[in-house]
């Protein structure tokens, strides 16, 4: 099923995707990290008056072909604990000025240099958890045979108020459908739709609960 799979997306390439995607996305990453250098240094700063170090907030997550890479972000919880030394619920530890961070994506700037570096492109489906690769059926891994997107086409239609199962749609339609044209209307209605700060939800509260734990119900 797999080989079958990966064959059906092999011959679906086009000339864009296999030849003008990758050095684009790097480009073009280049250009807005030099663009927006004043506001990283900026959002660091407030971080690190604000929040303490680290200034960054790491993660590892599956790319192209599952392979695991880190994923960079900028911070916007506290590390409280309680009387155990345990992390206090998210809810808690994300602060006013995370909340702001989020809402306007700022805390996402730094997956620019993931762009930059090949482990990320502008648009394809988001990054998810490394603990929910078992969990994926042989149709959802089809989001893995392409780079992951700093947004997608699941973002521009929900993006954290979406269920699994209309992400996952939205995933592999674009895996089966990327364009030069398509991905420059994910790029704008990403723009305004961050913006108007629409279809913004919160882990845990307004977006479905963690992949495997909805998978394990």
């Amino acid at each position: 099923m797999q080989s079958e799979v990966k064959e059906e997306v092999r011959v679906r390439k086009g000339i864009y995707r296999r030849f003008l995607k990758r050095p684009l996305d790097f480009i073009l990453s280049l250009m807005a990290i030099i663009f927006l250098s004043p506001v990283l240094i900026i959002v660091a700063i407030l971080i690190k008056l604000k929040l303490g170090s680290p200034v960054l907030f790491k993660q590892k997550r599956p790319g192209l072909k599952e392979k695991i890479f880190t994923m960079y972000k900028f911070r916007t919880m506290t590390d409280e604990k309680d009387e155990n030394g345990e992390l206090l619920p998210d809810s808690v530890r994300l602060t006013k000025f995370g909340r702001v961070l989020r809402s306007t994506s700022l805390d996402e700037l730094p997956e620019l240099f993931n762009i930059l570096k090949g482990d990320m492109s502008i648009v394809g489906p988001r990054p998810l958890a490394v603990q929910y690769l078992p969990y994926y059926t042989e149709t959802e891994r089809l989001r893995h045979f392409v780079r992951p997107g700093l947004s997608g086409l699941a973002q521009i239609n929900g993006r954290n108020t979406a269920t699994w199962e209309e992400r996952f749609n939205y995933d592999i339609k674009y895996v089966n459908e990327i364009t030069f044209l398509g991905d420059f209307k994910i790029i704008f209605l990403t723009v305004l739709k961050t913006i108007q700060r629409s279809d913004i939800g919160e882990r845990g509260v307004d977006s479905p609960k963690d992949f495997d734990k909805y998978r394990m119900k």
